[in-house]
């Protein structure tokens, strides 16, 4: 059972991750407008992974960048937002939940604000990092897609192997 103490110290913690995941992404999305040329393509790695500047008005890969301003809105802003603070909310007042599940969800959370911020602040998401390697190559993607990625990989495989998802 966890006392008071350890209660508030897991919180701060979550806090601590949500936070450091945006963080993250913001610098590194500033750095990129700041410092490389709109749809500039800078190969980091030969031509494995490469550095660009895209900004993206829908959702991942470009889903939904036609839509309606008012329907883009809700779907990209408003709805995420929602389900962003109720997930916040669940894992800062869950007090039987694994750990690394807990961590998970916050690498989610804090990736989805930082996607979010450039959403209502810029009406798109900068973009910067893409991997090719043989036949394999990513869409456009930002650190907070790195970070909402790694936390939904975390999920299913705590999932997988047999624990429980309580939030």
């Amino acid at each position: 059972m966890k006392t008071n103490g350890s209660k508030h110290l897991s919180r701060i913690l979550i806090i601590l991750l949500v936070l450091l995941n945006i963080g993250c992404d913001q610098v590194s999305k500033k750095v990129v407008r700041e410092n490389v040329s709109y749809q500039e393509y800078i190969p980091l790695i030969q031509d494995h992974f490469i550095l660009t500047n895209v900004e993206n008005t829908g959702a991942m890969l470009g889903f939904g960048a036609n839509f309606p301003p008012a329907l883009k809105v809700m779907l990209f802003q408003v709805l995420p937002l929602i389900v962003l603070l109720v997930l916040l909310y669940r894992i800062l007042t869950r007090t039987h939940t694994n750990k690394w599940m807990l961590w998970a969800f916050a690498f989610v959370i804090g990736g989805g604000i930082g996607n979010l911020i450039d959403r209502i602040a810029l009406g798109s998401v900068t973009d910067f990092f893409q991997i090719r390697l043989g036949f394999f190559k990513t869409g456009i993607f930002n650190m907070a897609d790195v970070a909402v990625t790694t936390g939904v990989l975390l999920i299913l495989f705590l999932s997988l192997f047999g624990k429980k998802i309580t939030i």
